[in-house]
């Protein structure tokens, strides 16, 4: 596998199956690199079902699109050899680095039948689907937030400070965080799925006092939960199943 390109199985360069229709399952495609790449990729015209799976190759802090550089030491970020990048969706700041996170952005046409024009319930079938996913490797008891989005301390600065329609959470802790950006071809769901819950590499690098340090540890601490020890290559492949079990037809026009 290269660092840029992803093999389409049975897929034209134009993302059309051979027979010319809309592929009915979802495909995946894995690649390594650097957040900044992987936040530029296009969202796919025509719109396909697709997976992707991005593995960065270094510690990352992805800005939502409303942030301010200046939420970030810079300096900090350069001594830890920390990346920083600017990703097209909106919320707080998310922490990406193999051990703790495993990125998964899915892409919907805009023609699915899961379609949903109502932003604030767009994204309920893909965080059952998660909970689904997460139920096959072995990780039950979780659920789908459905409220409204839930505005908490720090959630302007921190995205797990947060709560959207959709996320995946553990009573009242997200384990799976999900931006949307949408053109009219397709949405794209960008999700990020904890393995293990802490702040602080984080914090280290946004510009904080040591006080407002301290206080966003403490409040954050039980912001988000891990999965644990669960392999990214089992956790993708369960979603993949579970995004397998979609309608297969396309939404009415």
């Amino acid at each position: 596998m290269s660092r840029s390109g992803m093999s389409r199985s049975g897929m034209s360069r134009s993302g059309m199956s051979r027979s010319g229709m809309m592929p009915r399952r979802y495909s995946l495609e894995r690649a390594v690199g650097s957040a900044a790449e992987f936040h530029a990729r296009p969202i796919p015209d025509p719109a396909r079902r697709v997976l992707w799976w991005f593995d960065v190759t270094c510690p990352t802090v992805v800005l939502g699109s409303t942030q301010k550089a200046e939420v970030i030491d810079e300096e900090a970020a350069r001594l830890a050899g920390v990346e920083v990048v600017r990703r097209r969706s909106g919320g707080g700041a998310v922490w990406l680095a193999r051990s703790a996170t495993t990125w998964v952005d899915v892409i919907l046409p805009a023609t699915d039948p899961r379609w949903e024009d109502d932003v604030s319930r767009s994204a309920l079938w893909l965080g059952e689907a998660w909970v689904a996913a997460l139920e096959r490797v072995g990780r039950a008891g979780l659920d789908v937030h459905r409220g409204a989005l839930a505005r908490l301390p720090w959630s302007d600065l921190v995205c797990f400070a947060g709560l959207a329609p959709g996320e995946v959470t553990m009573g009242t802790a997200k384990v799976v965080g999900i931006s949307q950006r949408r053109t009219r071809a397709a949405a794209r769901f960008q999700c990020a799925v904890v393995h293990r819950w802490d702040p602080a590499p984080l914090l280290e690098v946004l510009a904080l006092s040591p006080g407002e340090r301290d206080a966003a540890a403490d409040d954050l601490r039980h912001a988000g939960a891990g999965i644990g020890a669960v392999a990214p290559s089992a956790l993708v492949t369960a979603l993949l199943e579970e995004l397998r079990h979609a309608p297969s037809g396309s939404r009415p026009s």
